[in-house]
């Protein structure tokens, strides 16, 4: 029933996605709750003779680890609180499905600090209220799930009337939608529906998974590259390093192994031509070979490379931790080159990519945790769709003191690293970023996906859009016009400072005529212009 339930979800995701609120191009909560549900089943699938006890464990952990964005988070929490309510049992009646369903809804409301009605939590809710209700006199359990289903279908066809957003759109929660689609797919399952499970199988020993087409359009670097280098001297560390320095700014999976006369080079890169130019500075080049991983499928090879990347980058890191920790470090979620480079030249110890268009996981902040080599250990998720994996990340880590900052826009993370003073302690630091925070105001341009109509504005598909913190300040044809409608609609007399984060799809030249427009404006406040890189948002701008 769960696998079942979570292949549903994924069939669905698509849909789920384009239920958002706003209309940008980067719906996410089918894909965040289809990630951690698939986290869950990979586990689940990779048990041998599950008896309750292991299938609960593997539900549990497998979710929790996984959870990506609010949606992803709360079913992983509703899962955590339904497994450990059951793992002791042998089966299941009625009676011990709404009291696992309580304890989910229960486990879920804690880990929100301020739960919303007409959301994921609501239906959950009230599906486990209906279960309760006829849990003592369910003759089957066939009659029991329609009823709840039912209930929790109409549950979720009332989310307009409970959040006046949602009826604006003229959409349901799309989180409630995802966990309906699970409830149906659960349901599904037991009646014994043919599904299939294949892609849950557990992995039979060492083979290389074969490249599917999702797998190849996800390879970020596209040319298996490698060579020998023939020196004309002997490579110092420091030139060694350097070198190194460059391939990881070209990509990947990087191996460097150098003596007296030769170097061994292996990277993943989509530009193969700038790491033999830059080789060519150092020797004469021996035994070259790219090849292209979207169109060839050199599975063994990209195994193969991964692994000794893999192991020397442990072997690094064990070199790393070796050292005693130091005492304060910063972990950022980023997108976008530009902002990437600010938060590293502000001191950041470890950044995670990620942003609107994926959030990271519960797992990837703890991976980042464990490679930042310090005893307190402060996150900006710089998400509002983030905040609650970075939380659950924390409660998960328990060698290290974790200070989740609840930065929702990069703007606030990147004041509050500013705000950090190390002559400070950790609870002074942490409410002077809590204060510094609460002055930025961001807006972000980007452009509308659909029809709709929200905060009182029409929005047209392919419009362009203001969003600020709490809503959309501005809608036009004009992006330049909408932009400076925005800042408008943020400015007031206390504003000293306006920053301008143009995207990758920004021209610079454009960026700059705006950036004029506004010193012209508002000379009261001082502009700054920068390049974000960031996708989807041509610009993300900030007053304070």
């Amino acid at each position: 029933m769960f696998l079942a339930g979570a292949k549903n979800l994924e069939a669905k995701k698509e849909w789920i996605n384009e239920l958002n609120v706003f209309p940008v191009p980067d719906g996410d909560t089918g894909t965040n709750m289809t990630m951690t549900i698939m986290a869950a089943a990979a586990e689940v699938g990779s048990l041998g003779e599950p008896d309750m006890e292991s299938l609960a464990k593997a539900i549990s952990s497998g979710s929790l680890r996984g959870a990506r964005g609010n949606s992803g988070v709360i079913l992983s929490q509703l899962l955590r609180g339904f497994t450990r309510s059951v793992k002791n049992s042998k089966e299941l009646d009625a009676i011990d499905i709404a009291a696992a369903m309580e304890k989910g809804v229960e486990t879920a409301y804690k880990a929100v600090m301020k739960p919303k009605e007409g959301t994921i939590l609501t239906v959950a809710r009230e599906a486990a209220a209906k279960a309760v209700e006829l849990a003592e006199t369910a003759e089957d359990l066939d009659t029991f799930f329609q009823s709840v289903i039912a209930h929790a279908e109409e549950t979720l066809a009332k989310t307009p009337e409970m959040l006046p957003v949602l009826k604006e759109a003229g959409v349901v929660d799309s989180g409630g939608q995802g966990l309906l689609e699970v409830y149906h797919g659960a349901y599904d399952g037991f009646l014994g529906k043919e599904i299939d499970y294949t892609q849950f199988d557990k992995a039979k020993g060492p083979a290389v998974t074969k490249i599917d087409a999702q797998t190849e359009a996800d390879i970020k670097f596209g040319y298996c590259t490698e060579f020998i280098i023939l020196l004309n001297q002997p490579m110092s560390e420091e030139t060694e390093h350097e070198f190194k320095k460059f391939l990881m700014s070209l990509g990947d999976s990087i191996v460097l192994v150098a003596d007296d006369e030769i170097v061994k080079v292996h990277v993943h890169t989509n530009h193969p031509g700038q790491a033999i130019e830059k080789a060519l500075t150092f020797g004469a080049l021996s035994r070259m070979k790219i090849d292209n991983m979207r169109e060839e499928h050199q599975e063994k090879l990209i195994k193969d490379a991964e692994k000794m990347a893999k192991e020397q980058a442990e072997q690094e890191e064990k070199e790393e931790a070796a050292q005693p920790p130091k005492e304060v470090g910063f972990i950022s979620v980023s997108v976008g080159k530009g902002m990437t480079e600010i938060f590293k030249e502000l001191g950041v110890d470890y950044l995670i990519e990620g942003g609107q268009t994926m959030n990271p996981s519960t797992e990837d902040m703890l991976n980042a945790i464990a490679k930042v080599n310090a005893k307190t250990i402060y996150i900006f998720p710089n998400n509002k769709n983030i905040v609650l994996a970075a939380n659950q990340a924390r409660d998960l880590t328990e060698d290290k003191e974790i200070v989740v900052v609840p930065t929702k826009t990069i703007p606030q993370g990147i004041t509050a690293m500013i705000s950090y003073v190390p002559e400070k302690n950790s609870a002074e630091n942490t409410e002077a970023m809590l204060q510094a925070i609460e002055h930025v105001k961001t807006g972000q341009i980007t452009y509308a996906v659909r029809d709709t109509r929200i905060d009182d504005k029409e929005i047209h598909e392919g419009d362009m859009m203001g969003i600020g913190d709490h809503g959309i300040l501005a809608v036009g044809k004009d992006r330049m016009e909408v932009a400076k409608e925005t800042v408008a609609q943020m400015v007031d007399d206390e504003s000293e400072v306006i920053s301008i984060y143009y995207g990758a799809d920004t021209e610079e030249a454009e960026a700059e005529e705006l950036a004029t427009a506004l010193e012209e404006a508002y000379p009261e406040c001082d502009v700054e212009l920068n390049a974000g890189g960031q996708p989807i948002y041509y610009y993300v701008i900030s007053v304070e």
